[in-house]
């Protein structure tokens, strides 16, 4: 079920409805049946993966909980401190192997499932010819979401910020939750649990605010994303015969597309769970307003950042390795310098962002270019903080006020170029062709007559569609605009104008989607970015 569907709309209606008149203590058990009929509708093999992931997160977790209880309880009894220290270091490595195993079979799921053909293929490649046969595997709708989303559960259980559930229907919620489970966002169990397990009330302001999330997340997908992904697709599909400048085209259209989509998907979830009661983190706050690239991804898929955060940034960053890199190159000659001391403080930390951006790369899909996409962010990133003084004094010598608009400005439009051309990873076919595409990008800009002529021609948006695609375009930028420069959610400051304003934007929302929305008899819905991942 497509949240575009109106099989969806009738799905979540009801769901809703039954939500809000089942008795308080089971309210949570009709979020349980509508995610598991949710999934099995979109595929049942798909949900029998859900099944092991949820098994085993429940069978580890309970696990975990109870050999730390009875580790600390062994401990006490133990007065010996020397023999103390030992008897830990034994049983920490024992609740160690307990969580490595929970990982290689989670994790090892996903990466059978996503890189197994990845790595086939290469052989082939390599090979010249099949050498060995693809397999065919089915890859679980979400599968990347709720393997993390569980597996940050687990680990927070190992670190003792958790205890386990113990109830498998309430943890199969956390896991299955349908609103999220496609896309994210991914959440904390300490974040989410508790209010998918407590009853909300029906609040007729949070239905209206949680309707306008959703239809503000309709608008970007059906108005904007969808009818203009086919442009995007026409030039990817001969991108070689075209020259850099209907690339860059593409490239500009896909900055639009992927934003407007994703954001939608997102939009529609917290929506969903706003009506409902329940607060989901948020997951893009106006990435295309960044000034560096780390501002970017600080505001760009936020719940991802931050599990990466917690669960690979930090600890890789205080790895004994790691941090020995920092105090050789601190006491070093040139450790002594100014430049030195900067270098060996933020190098840990740099490169525990590089390793991040693989990991984020590698988890964007099973293809070289995804490794080269996670290479472009990371040492983008690694740099721009070892060389952080240099840029400084740069920007000093030249005498640049820093903070004023038309430098800030300058700092947006760089960071979107970084941006624009990270997305090649993203749109090529494959390592070879994103390579090709920059050079073309760069090398082989064409203002010409022909060009345009050549855009006009392939093209399957006529001049209706460009002129609603940028008015669309031209209402997203002007409310991130206002979000940027107020802090406040538009849907808040229409809320506190007369209640005639609020109900007007709200009819003139559902007029203009029902009117120029990309869907019904004919249309082929493009399904949303990230629902395979």
């Amino acid at each position: 079920m497509s949240y575009t569907s109106f099989s969806f709309l009738l799905f979540l209606a009801g769901s809703i409805f039954l939500y809000f008149v089942f008795p308080k203590k089971y309210r949570w058990t009709v979020l349980l049946c509508a995610s598991v009929f949710f999934y099995l509708r979109a595929t049942v093999k798909g949900f029998l993966y859900v099944l092991v992931t949820l098994l085993s997160t429940y069978g580890f977790g309970i696990w975990l909980t109870d050999f730390s209880k009875n580790m600390k309880q062994e401990l006490k009894q133990i007065s010996d401190r020397s023999e103390k220290k030992k008897r830990k270091e034994i049983l920490q490595k024992k609740k160690r192997r307990i969580l490595l195993a929970y990982l290689l079979l989670n994790f090892g799921i996903l990466a059978f499932l996503k890189y197994t053909n990845f790595f086939l293929g290469t052989i082939n490649s390599l090979a010249g010819h099949e050498a060995v046969p693809l397999l065919d595997l089915l890859i679980p709708l979400g599968i990347s979401f709720y393997t993390f989303q569980a597996t940050g559960y687990v680990i927070d259980i190992y670190n003792g910020q958790l205890e386990a559930e113990r109830n498998l229907a309430k943890l199969g919620l956390f896991v299955t939750f349908f609103p999220q489970i496609i896309q994210g966002p991914i959440s904390f169990y300490d974040q989410l649990a508790h209010q998918l397990y407590e009853p909300h009330d029906y609040d007729f302001v949070r239905l209206k605010k949680g309707a306008e999330l959703m239809l503000w997340g309709y608008f970007k997908k059906l108005v904007i994303a969808d009818r203009i992904v086919g442009l995007l697709n026409v030039i990817l599909e001969k991108y070689a015969e075209y020259n850099g400048t209907i690339i860059l085209t593409a490239l500009l259209v896909y900055t639009v597309q992927l934003y407007a989509d994703f954001s939608a998907g997102i939009d529609i979830s917290r929506g969903i769970c706003e009506i409902i009661g329940i607060d989901m983190a948020e997951n893009f706050r106006r990435p295309y307003f960044a000034t560096t690239i780390n501002d970017f991804w600080r505001r760009w898929h936020i719940t991802l950042g931050a599990w990466m955060k917690k669960y690979i940034f930090y600890p890789f960053a205080v790895t004994k390795p790691v941090m020995n890199i920092g105090k050789k190159i601190k006491n070093s000659r040139f450790g002594q310098t100014d430049y030195g001391k900067h270098v060996a403080k933020v190098f840990p930390v740099s490169l525990s962002s590089l390793v991040v951006f693989m990991v984020v790369g590698i988890w964007h899909g099973a293809n070289w270019k995804y490794v080269g996409f996670g290479l472009w962010n990371g040492l983008i990133i690694m740099f721009s903080e070892l060389l952080k003084p240099l840029f400084e004094k740069m920007t000093a010598a030249l005498h640049i006020r820093t903070e004023s608009a038309g430098f800030r400005l300058f700092q947006i439009i760089r960071t979107m170029f970084i941006v624009i051309i990270g997305y090649v990873f993203d749109i090529a076919f494959g390592m070879h062709s994103a390579l090709d595409m920059i050079r073309k990008v760069f090398f082989e800009q064409s203002l010409s007559a022909e060009t345009w002529s050549t855009l006009a021609a392939i093209s399957p948006i006529d001049r209706w569609d460009v002129l609603l695609a940028c008015a669309g375009i031209l209402i997203m930028f002007i409310v991130s605009l206002i979000q940027e420069r107020t802090g406040k959610r538009v849907r808040d400051l229409i809320d506190d104008k007369h209640w005639t304003l609020e109900w007007a934007v709200t009819f003139a929302a559902v007029i203009l989607i029902i009117c120029f929305g990309c869907y019904g008899p004919g249309f082929d819905a493009s399904a949303f970015v990230y629902m395979q991942f």
